[in-house]
């Protein structure tokens, strides 16, 4: 049963869910967020520190198959499991992954639908933000109560000043999406919902979710404009 937190993130499900707004799903991270594909490399280095050439690697919001194409095209021996509640956005994934598909498992639903595990590595990008605080913390436990000892977890996800900054930080999020190509009403729309109906946190609230879920080493790896990335192990 999905809790108040996951009814929360409804809308932003549906959007994933709406197939004219994923016909061209590919072409917006990179657009709203800097560094995307250096995130997914920097992510592989990170995991690949501690996780064996034969990893087994949870991907939680794996919807897209963005994530999971670049971890297994860099590690021909991992396999994957991926985790996501819109089933349109597996079916994108598929398609994504093509003959990649061999060694990826894809399972609609949250955290709680993933195998136990034990995992020798786990992801978690662009989707933490989508769950409030509590949740987000159950998330995260969830997650490293899934992997071996000293497996390594990557987060990313937008997180920024929820200060007086806070809307000049939001115009920057749109303003660099307009400047990688979107329509300026498309940025200002998701401009409006990123600060209306996304539990977006202070970077520092974010890092002590993370080391309250129990991954007591988590440091950031990755600062850019609204978004943050952390590393931590189990």
């Amino acid at each position: 049963m999905a809790s108040k937190a996951q009814d929360g993130a409804a809308d932003f499900i549906k959007a994933f869910s709406d197939p004219a707004a994923i016909a061209n799903y590919a072409e917006g991270p990179p657009r709203f967020m800097p560094g995307f594909e250096s995130l997914h490399r920097m992510t592989s280095v990170l995991l690949a520190e501690h996780a064996p050439d034969d990893a087994r690697v949870l991907v939680l919001g794996a919807g897209g198959g963005l994530e999971i194409k670049a971890l297994a095209t860099a590690q021909p021996g991992w396999t994957f499991v991926g985790v996501d509640p819109a089933a349109p956005m597996l079916d994108v994934a598929r398609r994504t992954l093509g003959p990649l598909m061999a060694r990826v498992e894809l399972i609609e639903g949250y955290i709680d639908a993933a195998p136990a595990g034990p995992f020798d590595a786990a992801t978690c990008l662009l989707t933490l933000h989508f769950l409030d605080a509590a949740e987000r913390e159950r998330t995260v436990r969830a997650i490293h109560q899934r992997l071996k000892p000293g497996a390594p977890f990557v987060a990313a996800h937008g997180s920024y000043p929820q200060d007086a900054a806070r809307e000049l930080w939001l115009s920057r999020y749109a303003a660099y999406a307009v400047a990688s190509g979107a329509e300026p009403e498309q940025a200002q729309m998701a401009r409006n919902a990123v600060s209306t109906s996304v539990n977006m946190m202070d970077p520092e609230d974010d890092l002590g979710i993370l080391r309250a879920g129990g991954f007591a080493d988590a440091d950031p790896f990755f600062a850019a404009f609204t978004w943050r990335g952390w590393i931590g192990h189990a």
